[in-house]
C-alpha cells in the first residue's frame, strides 16, 4: 500500500469513527452566532471634519456560559469608505440580551481601536463604543435579521470624535 493510500484511508477512518462522537463534544463547544451586514455612519474624521459613510459590520457573538446565556462576549468589526477616506473600527466586550418571543434586543458595551487613513494622514486611537438592537427571528431554522445602533467615542489629534453608525443585516445562530 503506499502512502498516499495509507494517508486516505486513515483520514476516512477517522472521520467516520469522529461522527458518532460529535455529539459528546457538542456540549464543550459555546453557542453563539455570527452577524454580516450593511452600515451607514456619521463618522467624524479630524482632518475633513464630519462626513456621512456607507460600509460594512460583521461581528461574532459566544455565549460561553450555560448558566447564563443572556451573557454574551462580542468580537466586532467595521470598516467605512468615501472618497479619500478609510476608518476601520474593531472592539470586544461583553452583550446582555433577552428574548421575548420572535425578537432579541440586546445592548453591549465595547472597547477597542479605530484606524482612519484621511487623505495619507494616518491616525489609530482607542475607540469606546456603546450600542443596542434587536434581533428578528425569521422563519429559515438559526437566522435572524438585526437592526442595530452605536454611539462611538474617540479622541484623536487633540479632538473628541463622537459617531453614531446604524446597522442592518443577517444573523447566523450556531
Amino acid at each position: 500500500m503506499s502512502k498516499t493510500a495509507a494517508a486516505v484511508l486513515a483520514f476516512l477512518g477517522f472521520i467516520l469513527f469522529s461522527l458518532p462522537m460529535s455529539a459528546q463534544f457538542s456540549a464543550l463547544l459555546p453557542n453563539g452566532n455570527v452577524y454580516a451586514g450593511y452600515s451607514y455612519g456619521q463618522l467624524t474624521d479630524v482632518i475633513n471634519k464630519q462626513s456621512y459613510s456607507k460600509g460594512f459590520e460583521g461581528s461574532l457573538e459566544v455565549l460561553p456560559f450555560s448558566r447564563l446565556p443572556h451573557v454574551g462576549l462580542v468580537l466586532d468589526g467595521s470598516g467605512y469608505y468615501r472618497s479619500g477616506v478609510t476608518q476601520y473600527i474593531g472592539g470586544v466586550g461583553p452583550r446582555l440580551s433577552g428574548v421575548y418571543g420572535k425578537w432579541r434586543p440586546f445592548v453591549d458595551v465595547m472597547g477597542g481601536i479605530r484606524h482612519v487613513n484621511s487623505y495619507g494622514f494616518v491616525s489609530n486611537t482607542v475607540a469606546i463604543d456603546f450600542g443596542g438592537g434587536a434581533d428578528y427571528k425569521l422563519f429559515f431554522k438559526n437566522f435572524s435579521w438585526r437592526l442595530q445602533g452605536d454611539y462611538i467615542y474617540s479622541h484623536s489629534f487633540a479632538a473628541r470624535q463622537n459617531d453614531e453608525r446604524v446597522s442592518t443585516g443577517l444573523v447566523w445562530r450556531f
